[in-house]
């Protein structure tokens, strides 16, 4: 149950091919990291700060000069991406997600810097020292700005976009559900969801009978087991999704690209008076979330009518196999000492319906295709998962989910090379006084500052991984340092205990499911089930892309979708 935290603000709807530009090769990679280690950014003159978009601070009467300056957004010392308007009349610009052009900026300006085009202004976050500050050493400093806004009218007061007094009072509740006990049972829910998603894949696509394998869009077929898995762990409800798309499930679908819609256009124009009963998808809208809403509001009714108030060490003894109703919504009505309402219910359990089903989803489709694109990578998983998994249908215990040390570092490495999401939103509370880290100076982040914390850049950093467009899942085996990155411990595989590398062994320089103190709450629920359904389909299948990996875009939103589908050809693995 990876979480969703919306990107691409103020960004166009777009789309870039994932393989469009060629892949550097290892000696370019190697060389700039090289120099990254050799002339340490802290190394050079430090960049005063600009005067205006395309101007540094003079030096001489350098302190009146900046004071002249700081009544600007820009005057935070931070470079400033003064090439913005002229690429946003390049249509490859326009045509990309954000992060692509935000990617291009951190490589030339560092990673802290200025972002702005006309009125509206962001400071883009790609160091990780930086990064460790906002999200653990100052948390308390930051809120979610914008991106509240923006998903209360899709969230409400669920933990994503939860003001920090409302979430610290919510977390520890919510956390509590994600308890040992439950997570086992869930895992046997992972298992049969995968299996009834290869069932259908061998008998409609995998040619079973003739042995002729068809193309199968693997994205779709994934966000509905996905989507049916979020059901029934959240609410005890059967979505169905892998069977026929229903009345309710197209709501639900339609919600979460309305959410997308809402996160990529640069005007908030349903917040103008009438749009919403004027404009034809908000008009849909309205009536999608009144969809969800009743049924949600009888589920949570039911729910709340016999209530069992049960201490949390019960839960956490509790044998679940006994149990018929094992969701997070009974275990949130039952804990003694939650007082939650029915409202705050409903928002806990929609901000879980949209970043459980939406981002495993995501990670599942990215692995498949790298697996697909990297083959010697499928075989070794394949081998692992025939070793380990006693299951003859390839279905894991929570005890082989942490032998799967293979198969996990693919879905790692996955979500390195595209992270759900690509992009984290901030906003200063008050001033904050960012470290060097590989900018070679401190720059303080004015209160009221909106931040992109950009994780594609952070992921994909040649100064933070080797080869860093590579997949290549083993190079979470591998201690990796940079001098070059004032204060950065680097990657210390030795600091890699749970089910996968987090922000702790990476020093935050990875950051699949945040940090800190608001990183996700179902971050052990979303590798479990990543795990167990990827563990299925290796056993299960062989598989390959069914087009030229330059056919395959990103559009962007929540998480980094398709343009067009997932196209896989799925041959049915014989003894």
């Amino acid at each position: 149950m990876a979480c969703v935290t919306h990107a691409a603000l103020g960004a166009p709807h777009a789309r870039f091919a994932s393989r469009g530009r060629p892949a550097p090769s290892r000696s370019r990679v190697v060389s700039v990291r090289a120099r990254a280690v050799e002339e340490p950014k802290s190394a050079k003159r430090p960049y005063r700060g600009a005067l205006f978009p395309g101007v540094e601070l003079p030096e001489a009467g350098e302190a009146a000069w900046r004071g002249v300056s700081s009544v600007f957004p820009w005057g935070n010392g931070a470079p400033v991406t003064e090439k913005v308007l002229g690429d946003l009349l390049k249509e490859e610009v326009r045509a990309a997600p954000l992060f692509v052009p935000l990617y291009d900026y951190y490589r030339e300006y560092g990673g802290v810097y200025n972002l702005g085009a006309g009125p509206k202004w962001f400071v883009v976050v790609s160091d990780p020292v930086a990064v460790r500050t906002m999200f653990k050493d100052r948390a308390d400093s930051f809120s979610k700005g914008i991106l509240t806004d923006i998903m209360k009218p899709i969230m409400g007061d669920g933990l994503i976009p939860a003001p920090k007094e409302l979430w610290a009072k919510r977390r520890p509740t919510v956390g509590a559900g994600f308890h040992g006990a439950w997570l086992k049972k869930m895992t046997a829910l992972f298992g049969a969801s995968a299996t009834r998603l290869a069932d259908k894949l061998e008998r409609q696509y995998a040619g079973s009978d003739s042995r002729a394998p068809i193309a199968v869009n693997a994205e779709d077929e994934l966000y509905a087991m996905a989507l049916d898995v979020i059901g029934k762990a959240v609410f005890n409800y059967e979505f169905g999704a892998l069977k026929e798309e229903t009345p309710l499930i197209k709501a639900v679908y339609r919600v979460l690209r309305e959410s997308e819609h809402r996160s990529t256009f640069p005007l908030q124009y349903w917040n103008i008076p009438g749009a919403m009963d004027v404009v034809p998808r908000q008009k849909q809208f309205k009536e999608d979330i009144a969809a969800i809403n009743d049924e949600l509001s009888s589920l949570i009714t039911t729910a709340l009518s016999d209530r069992n108030e049960t201490d949390l060490e019960e839960f956490e003894k509790r044998d679940y196999e006994n149990v018929d109703d094992a969701s997070l919504l009974r275990f949130l009505v039952d804990v003694r000492g939650d007082e939650a309402t029915g409202e705050q219910l409903r928002d806990d359990l929609m901000t879980m319906l949209i970043a459980g089903h939406e981002t495993t989803a995501a990670v599942l489709t990215w692995t498949m295709y790298l697996l697909a694109t990297n083959p010697e990578e499928l075989r070794k998983a394949q081998k692992e998962v025939d070793a380990v998994v006693a299951d003859p249908g390839g279905a894991p215990t929570v005890e082989e989910i942490r032998l799967l040390k293979n198969t996990r570092l693919a879905l790692a490495e996955s979500m390195r090379l595209y992270p759900a999401p690509p992009i984290l939103i901030r906003r200063a509370l008050e001033d904050v006084t960012l470290p060097e880290g590989g900018m070679g100076k401190q720059i303080t982040l004015k209160k009221g500052t909106d931040c992109f914390i950009a994780v594609w850049n952070l992921h994909r950093s040649p100064d933070l991984w080797e080869n860093p467009e590579a997949f290549d899942p083993s190079r979470f085996t591998r201690r990796f340092e940079n001098p070059g990155i004032k204060g950065w411990n680097g990657f210390d595989p030795d600091a890699f205990t749970g089910l996968y590398p987090n922000e702790q062994s990476t020093d935050f320089a990875y950051v699949p499911f945040g940090g800190g103190q608001r990183r996700c709450a179902g971050d052990m629920f979303a590798m479990m089930e990543a795990t167990s359904a990827l563990s299925v389909l290796l056993k299960r299948f062989d598989w390959e892309l069914a087009c030229a990996p330059e056919e395959v875009e990103m559009i962007t939103g929540a998480t980094i979708h398709t343009k067009a589908g997932m196209p896989l050809k799925m041959t049915a693995r014989r003894p």
